[in-house]
């Protein structure tokens, strides 16, 4: 996978913390990575509302949100392009350590 186009989301903060509101952008399917359900059940429909649980990445280079969807009863993980936020998002601190704090970005370099 080429990330020529895309941005290597950890090297800047998440987008959305634990306890954020969102709302499904997509419908998604079960790719085989949920446990009880058949691939290809619908896991998530467009519009669905979630609570975001945890943040972790995958290839190094994305956020990876998993999202509690209570009313569906189903833990997803869901990208950034694939949620908004429902609610306007609580303050962040700028300062606070990034996820993958051992990766050293320009912002870092000009502060120092």
């Amino acid at each position: 996978m080429s990330t020529d186009d895309r941005e290597i989301e950890v090297y800047r903060q998440p987008l959305y913390l634990p306890g954020d509101k969102v709302v499904s952008r997509k419908q998604v399917k079960n790719d085989g990575t949920m446990p009880g359900c058949e691939i290809g059940e619908i896991v998530v429909k467009k519009g669905d509302v979630g609570y975001v649980r945890d943040i972790g990445t995958f290839l190094g280079q994305f956020y990876i949100y998993a999202v509690d969807y209570l009313e569906r009863g189903a833990i997803v993980g869901m990208r950034e392009a694939e949620i908004t936020p429902a609610e306007e998002l609580r303050a962040r601190d700028d300062d606070r350590p990034a996820l993958q704090s051992h990766i050293v970005t320009r912002d870092m370099l000009q502060k120092a």
